[in-house]
């Protein structure tokens, strides 16, 4: 079952994070504990419309959601630390947007969004959302409906923004 606006993030999970000296964990509690979040996630780094489409419009757009009271902009995919850092620095994200590393899936299963990609040689894989985390409650959330890139855009999040 899906994550619901007004629920609370599962917390107490930890991600991965890669920094200049290697992995590191990610208290998603520090994370969230008094910040307004966006929080996106993609089926996969380096795949299509998440490199063409999704992590662009977040980085395009982080300055203007920073302005609209955003603290960090997090965009989680189900790979490994060292894709999710390689993909940072070929997208140009550092400083804009954090990519985290959700390797075996624990926050995706945990919020009710995974996304059987087999039939794609994939494995399991987080669905395409977007989401509002006040203080580590979901304010808002935009799960697409299917493939491709409508209602998680970084241009939808900022409406809900106001």
């Amino acid at each position: 079952m899906a994550i619901k606006v007004g629920e609370r993030l599962p917390l107490h999970i930890k991600l991965k994070e890669m920094t200049d000296s290697g992995p590191r964990d990610v208290s998603l509690e520090e994370l969230f504990q008094g910040k307004k979040v966006v929080l996106f996630a993609v089926p996969g780094a380096f795949t299509p419309t998440c490199s063409a489409k999704h992590l662009p419009g977040f980085i395009e757009k982080a300055e203007e959601m920073k302005r609209k009271g955003v603290n960090e902009i997090v965009c989680v995919a189900v790979n490994d630390p060292f894709v999710m850092g390689a993909w940072g620095t070929a997208s140009g994200s550092h400083g804009k947007v954090r990519l985290l590393a959700d390797g075996n899936a624990e926050f995706t299963k945990a919020v009710g969004l995974e996304l059987d990609a087999s039939g794609f040689g994939m494995g399991l894989r987080s669905q395409r959302y977007a989401m509002i985390v006040n203080d580590g409650v979901v304010e808002e959330l935009l799960v697409e409906p299917g493939p491709g890139l409508t209602v998680s855009s970084a241009e939808s999040v900022l409406a809900k923004l106001g």
